[in-house]
């Protein structure tokens, strides 16, 4: 690997003070790479693993003097290409910096290190009967999560990381430290910068404190899964249960397809028709209350099989199909990865937009995988290729851009959870139009004039973009 003078002078600036720091070709390869399925590997010069606030401070201040690139790097679970270090630089490794801060059960509050992940953070709310609803499918960092403004199956219910975040400590591109937010619940204190930096990828600052809402556990938890003979007779009973204000806190759908694809994995015997997994959390007796509406509702739209638990075991045998999904997906084909994609639309459109999307890929005979967190619109197809044939990926990106434009003429967004990274950065202003990604690059311009963090993501600040998918 051929290593820059700039790269060295950088590596020496940081050992002397004290940050643990890699030039190692093979920690290098390792963070040049995420769950996307952009196979090129493109390596960083060097990988660095921060221990403090300090040590960001430094690394982000020395990194802009030499005007050298700096991407963070979490759990790697990325899949739009947002941890590629397309321009070389510096892969800065949150996950030595993983320590709860503060749980405050009075306040509802937690403050975390950006490398602390969702399991982590469950484990030791246990003991105060609290927990942070926010999660996605995989064990990612509360950084990552930030970055990305990542939601998950409870986002029905309690929103989305923007919701869910209160504050920020942020390490500017200058190397300062600038804090966003308290500790209340609400603010009307200028500029929210923090929202503005959830979901900003990286590309606008480095988060070394989180302070996030905390919720108590539900008193219950009741669990269904239903069987109905279309996906529109699913879609719409959801509409009704929301049009209705039951307040339901998960719901998910499968598609027959994709039932087929667990039942062969989880030797179970679900019919294979579309169904819906609802999760219901409050007292025994409010419980009651909206099982019984959600299934008066369910059944005028055809809803049968019903199977309705509380205690914990039966709720996780309940839930075993829709985590079992993509492994199921993965092993029904030899070979197999998935180019995965996320949408979300009106939920009013969301039945047309995947009855469209599923009549796509069943044209075109790849095989897919369906779920969809249906309560706000979003949904996710897995497009199962094999990475060696060519024809297969061509096809798959082909899909998976036509789902985007389809989810954006449906007066949708192009990414509901997994956020933009390198693979939808030109879906966005199709989205958005032109003034809006102009603001968005002038926001840029004014936070990291030099252009150093995670450059290439989001927005870019010239027209050229390299083409490294593939």
């Amino acid at each position: 690997m051929m290593v820059s003078q700039n790269a060295l002078t950088v590596f020496e600036a940081l050992k002397n003070l004290g940050v643990d720091c890699s030039m190692d070709e093979d920690q290098c390869v390792k963070h040049g790479q995420d769950q996307s399925p952009i196979s090129t590997v493109i390596s960083p010069d060097i990988v660095v693993y921060p221990k403090h606030t300090q040590h960001v401070m430094d690394i982000v201040s020395i990194a802009n003097q030499m005007k050298m690139p700096i991407v963070p790097f979490g759990a790697g679970t990325s899949v739009e290409g947002h941890v590629l270090p397309i321009h070389g630089g510096i892969a800065m490794n949150m996950t030595h910096m993983n320590q709860i801060l503060e749980i405050s059960p009075e306040s509802l509050t937690a403050k975390v290190q950006p490398g602390v992940t969702r399991k982590q953070l469950d484990q030791a709310l246990a003991a105060y009967n609290l927990c942070f609803p926010i999660g996605p499918g995989v064990n990612a960092t509360l950084g990552g999560m930030c970055s990305t403004g990542a939601s998950g199956t409870n986002a029905v219910k309690y929103g989305t990381m923007k919701e869910n975040v209160l504050g920020l400590e942020v390490i500017t591109s200058e190397g300062k430290l600038a804090k966003t937010g308290t500790k209340a619940r609400k603010t009307s204190a200028g500029y929210d910068l923090t929202r503005l930096m959830i979901g900003s990828e990286g590309t606008l600052g480095v988060f070394t404190e989180i302070t996030l809402k905390l919720y108590p556990v539900p008193e219950q938890i009741s669990v269904a899964i239903c069987s109905f003979e279309s996906i529109s007779d699913a879609v719409n009973s959801v509409i009704s249960i929301i049009q209705n204000s039951i307040p339901i806190a998960r719901v998910e759908l499968m598609d027959g397809h994709t039932v087929s694809l667990v039942n062969d994995y989880s030797q179970l015997e679900l019919s294979e028709i579309p169904k819906l997994i609802l999760e219901f959390h409050g007292s025994s007796q409010y419980i009651s209350e909206q099982v019984e509406r959600v299934n008066s509702i369910v059944s005028q739209f055809g809803g049968s099989e019903f199977n309705w638990a509380t205690e914990k075991e039966e709720r996780n045998k309940l839930w075993q199909a829709r985590h079992d999904t993509y492994y199921a997906a993965i092993a029904s084909k030899e070979n197999a990865r998935s180019i995965s994609t996320d949408t979300c639309v009106p939920i009013d459109k969301l039945a047309d937009c995947l009855l469209e999307s599923i009549n796509e890929v069943n044209d075109s005979g790849l095989p897919y995988f369906l779920v969809g967190h249906v309560g706000d619109g979003n949904f996710h197809f897995g497009y199962l290729i094999d990475p060696d044939i060519e024809a297969e990926r061509q096809t798959a990106e082909a899909l998976n851009s036509r789902l985007i434009e389809r989810a954006i003429k449906f007066e949708g967004t192009c990414t509901g959870e997994h956020g933009v990274g390198m693979r939808k950065m030109h879906y966005l202003e199709q989205e958005l139009g032109s003034e809006s990604i102009s603001l968005m690059q002038k926001i840029k311009q004014a936070l990291d004039p030099n252009n150093i963090l995670n450059p290439g993501k989001v927005v870019l600040l010239n027209s050229v973009q390299e083409d490294i998918e593939g």
